[in-house]
């Protein structure tokens, strides 16, 4: 265990400044997001041009093209959330309904098991773990543009796999950034469920008023 631990800091050591930069910006970006601060979205794309070349470098096929459908829904988000705020009409925190999630998971696992067959027969290794992170974070990535409050969840599962993936590539700053991801998403979610409650707590009391002024 100690010479794990040792091995650990020197390759951190050695590690790039590239990556420790996309490390940061993607700190950033998580820690914006929770205050769904619409700035989140410049750090994730600056963040995600460098995790792209970076996971180039070391073989990892699905998370580099990962990277390129990052940049895009990085763009996306800014819209959206742009969109939403310059019409005085902010986008809601919302709950998908159970039969939502049963479709997401499902395509999640097809896409998985399709991907890992393919990549079997290359030289890349893990290629059913590899799958599993890249088609649930695409999926997830989706749920954040439109402030998905179980986002977060499915956050918490990719998160926990890519740990071992990037362990694996020996991409030691990237693994602490997933060990600083996990520990920020209890805090995400708790503060956007604080935010879905007193946004339909607001709604209720609308209704109600609504309702005695009709009176």
């Amino acid at each position: 265990m100690t010479e794990l631990f040792q091995r650990i800091i020197s390759e951190l050591g050695q590690s790039s400044l590239l990556e420790l930069t996309a490390v940061i910006l993607a700190v950033v970006y998580l820690l914006l997001a929770v205050r769904q601060r619409i700035e989140c979205w410049y750090a994730a794309f600056v963040s995600t041009a460098i995790f792209l070349y970076i996971f180039w470098q070391v073989d990892l096929y699905m998370e580099s093209g990962l990277q390129v459908y990052y940049l895009a829904m990085a763009v996306y988000g800014w819209w959206a959330w742009r969109r939403h705020d310059s019409a005085d009409d902010d986008l809601q925190i919302q709950i998908w309904p159970w039969r939502y999630h049963v479709i997401a998971i499902s395509l999640i696992g097809i896409a998985t098991y399709g991907s890992g067959q393919v990549l079997s027969g290359t030289d890349q290794r893990l290629p059913y773990l590899d799958s599993f992170t890249t088609w649930g974070a695409i999926v997830t990535t989706f749920m954040v543009t439109r402030k998905v409050l179980e986002n977060w969840i499915y956050w918490l599962v990719i998160d926990a796999a890519s740990i071992a993936l990037y362990l694996d590539r020996e991409l030691y700053f990237t693994t602490l950034l997933f060990m600083i991801y996990i520990i920020i998403i209890f805090f995400g979610f708790n503060s956007w469920l604080r935010n879905y409650r007193a946004a339909e707590n607001k709604g209720e009391k609308g209704e109600r008023e609504q309702r005695q002024t009709n009176e």
